[in-house]
């Protein structure tokens, strides 16, 4: 009868142990999709006054690319970029959108302290 309970035990520490697996390759993934939206975001808004939305947004799919996500989409609005970026990690695929741009041209954010 411990045979039993122990291989019963046993399986379900198994499961247990994937389900913790595919949540950390989950969480892992969203990261790896902020941070490269993070940073194509930046590189679209430093580009954006000098060269463009044309030319931000491929610089921001550059910077996408070398974090190993896809540009799902981008806009310049003035001296704001709004990025969205994807990451295919195993099964998971999550969106992340992101902006940058001056703070006082965010909408939500606090104005500058002098």
């Amino acid at each position: 009868m411990a045979t039993v309970w122990t291989a019963f035990a046993a399986c379900v520490l198994c499961v247990v142990f994937g389900a913790v697996l595919a949540l950390g390759q989950a969480v892992a993934a969203r990261h790896r999709a902020g941070g490269a939206a993070d940073l194509a975001a930046l590189a679209a808004a430093g580009r954006a006054a000098l060269w463009g939305e044309r030319d931000a947004c491929a610089a921001a799919a550059r910077v996408a690319g070398v974090q190993g996500a896809a540009l799902v989409r981008c806009s310049v609005r003035g001296d704001v970029a709004d990025v969205t970026a994807t990451v295919r990690v195993g099964p998971y695929a999550p969106v992340v959108r992101a902006r940058a741009g001056p703070a006082e041209a965010l909408p939500g954010l606090p104005a500058a302290v002098p």
